[in-house]
């Protein structure tokens, strides 16, 4: 069975680029309970809140039910669920995924060939992580599902897919080497330090390694603009997402105070942020108060 195949296709919603990683989540879950405890049957009652939250933080602003995946994964024949009066899932409705102690656990053929070839694991994490998040967010996912890092780092040097290795050089001398959102510039030496070329499109999602499509960024509002909490307006001012908090004074001046700022334009020679990119970021990844 090519499982790195039947995982590429998983049957997702999908509709202008819009994210639908309900099921890439529920896997990667999947993976690393297979990981801790070689497969043992996860009874929705027991996991419907680390699912919950799994959604809540790395699934689309919209809200959104466990229950989908947890069913329709079994669709892709790597996703088994069997209920206390049989195998096959009573459906997606809540009310009846408890009711009837539904089970979900990795498919008999998947567990049989993750314990053949261990390696599979490796390959399966690397390929959902790629086709579905931004690589800030790949070793946080990995710790919240219960994914060891240690061998997934080494088999990270194999990619599927080659950025452009210019692309980083270019993007930050684009912003001066300076932070598009708080004009961090720092340096060891003469080489940049904690400055990344940040997607606003993702790269998961078909978005291009070119300068329209990337700002220069600090590591820190980096991750939290991969993770919605910051955004662009159409007049490419900062916004903050509103669901955020943060009590403490650093939390204001790095991040609340940034609101309304406007972002740091590129030298004139180079292209501003794409409207296209902007705005799937804006639906896709900013948290609103919806």
């Amino acid at each position: 069975m090519d499982w790195l195949e039947r995982v590429t296709e998983l049957r997702q919603w999908t509709r202008q680029g819009v994210r639908a990683p309900h099921k890439p989540l529920l896997l990667l879950y999947a993976l690393g309970r297979y990981q801790r405890d070689a497969g043992e049957g996860l009874k929705y009652t027991a996991v419907e809140g680390d699912l919950k939250n799994l959604l809540a933080e790395y699934g689309p602003a919209r809200a959104t039910s466990p229950s989908y995946p947890f069913h329709h994964l079994t669709s892709d024949g790597v996703w088994e669920v069997s209920t206390d009066l049989g195998d096959g899932s009573p459906g997606s409705g809540v009310g009846k995924l408890k009711e009837s102690g539904a089970t979900g656990r990795l498919a008999l053929e998947l567990r049989s060939d993750l314990r053949r070839r261990p390696e599979l694991l490796w390959q399966l994490t690397r390929l959902i992580l790629e086709r579905h998040f931004p690589p800030s967010l790949h070793a946080e996912l990995c710790e919240a599902v219960g994914l060891d890092l240690d061998p997934l780092a080494a088999y990270a040097l194999t990619k599927r897919r080659q950025r452009d290795p210019r692309i980083r050089e270019s993007v930050l001398a684009a912003y001066d080497h300076q932070c598009a959102f708080c004009g961090y510039d720092g340096a060891l030496g003469s080489r940049p330090v904690g400055l990344e070329a940040a997607h606003v499109r993702w790269w998961a999602f078909a978005g291009p390694d070119t300068i329209d499509n990337a700002l220069c960024l600090c590591a820190l509002h980096h991750k939290l603009f991969d993770k919605g909490v910051l955004g662009i307006s159409p007049t490419h001012r900062i916004l903050v997402s509103p669901l955020y908090t943060g009590t403490t004074p650093a939390s204001h001046t790095h991040v609340t105070s940034l609101s309304d700022h406007p972002i740091r334009t590129p030298r004139p020679d180079a292209p501003h942020i794409s409207t296209p990119h902007r705005e799937w970021h804006m639906t896709q990844v900013f948290r609103t108060a919806a």
